[in-house]
């Protein structure tokens, strides 16, 4: 199985939804947030566009998506973008399958892998409630959006996929999870932007996952993610063994080293057989 794998397009500025071309080295492709604005007329024109060129595309909602708008909207303008999707393909047979990935899964019993998907909101700790808050563009921009209610979305995302990825791997042993997330599941060092670290506002970007079934799961195999505007050389989990991944492009004006305009991931039966693509360290 192989999917070709993006985040963080930013084509809300400057607006470049029309114009921005992706060239498919894969079947299937994830973007997994921060592709724009939902609320920008040539969002949904864009993942057309791309509809036309792969088979199936799994979308994961960034922080950006709701800009101009709320999430509730956000969420309910996708599903009825899905569902048009649908029945569009029950005529056309050539167009690609658009997968929402809001705390969703999809199965793909030809390759013997479930994907889940959702934005999963960071945790912010009490201490850094207010630095966060401030420090963030998302509670100015994002209507009637708290830091608290981020909170909130964070422990709702990490309860499902903990039970997800649970309930999984007992129903069927041998099946292998894929994951997709905006925000980082992991702070070890190696994803994080040496002069980001430790900031006051990195609870905003990233999560210590370590002890949560979803990381810990045997049969999770690879995880992507984006938000960070930082790429790296995947990387294996020494514990899970679970292949850790990022390819994010960043604003037009501050692009993220390492950006592969043809990353892509080839998944095997039980492993990951090649990254592609691969990010190098940004400097």
């Amino acid at each position: 199985m192989e999917i070709q794998i993006f985040s963080d397009l930013h084509l809300e500025s400057p607006k470049a939804y029309d114009f921005y071309e992706i060239t498919p080295t894969a079947p299937h492709l994830a973007l997994l947030g921060d592709i724009g604005c939902v609320c920008d007329p040539g969002y949904l024109i864009f993942l057309t566009t791309q509809l036309k060129k792969f088979r199936i595309i799994f979308h994961v909602l960034g922080n950006h998506e709701p800009y101009g708008s709320t999430w509730a909207s956000v969420i309910e303008k996708l599903r009825a973008f899905q569902e048009d999707n649908r029945r569009q393909r029950a005529a056309d047979s050539s167009l690609g399958e658009y997968v929402l990935l809001d705390r969703d899964e999809y199965h793909l019993p030809e390759y013997g892998v479930t994907v889940l998907g959702c934005t999963l909101f960071s945790y912010v700790p009490e201490a850094s409630l207010e630095d966060v808050s401030f420090g963030l563009n998302d509670f100015f921009r994002i209507d009637s959006w708290t830091v608290e209610e981020h909170v909130s979305a964070h422990k709702r995302d990490l309860a499902w996929l903990n039970s997800r990825v649970s309930a999984l791997s007992q129903e069927n042993p041998d099946r292998n999870i894929i994951i997709f997330t905006h925000h980082s599941p992991t702070v070890d060092t190696r994803t994080i932007n040496p002069r980001t670290a430790g900031n006051k506002i990195s609870s905003g970007f990233a999560t210590d996952l370590r002890d949560e079934a979803c990381w810990a799961g045997e049969r999770v195999m690879f995880w992507a993610f984006g938000h960070t505007h930082y790429n790296f050389p995947h990387w294996r989990d020494d514990e899970s063994s679970t292949v850790v991944y990022s390819n994010q492009r960043g604003y037009y004006f501050a692009q993220a080293p390492g950006f592969a305009e043809k990353g892509m991931v080839v998944l095997g039966k039980d492993e990951v057989v090649a990254v592609e693509g691969v990010a190098e360290p940004a400097p």
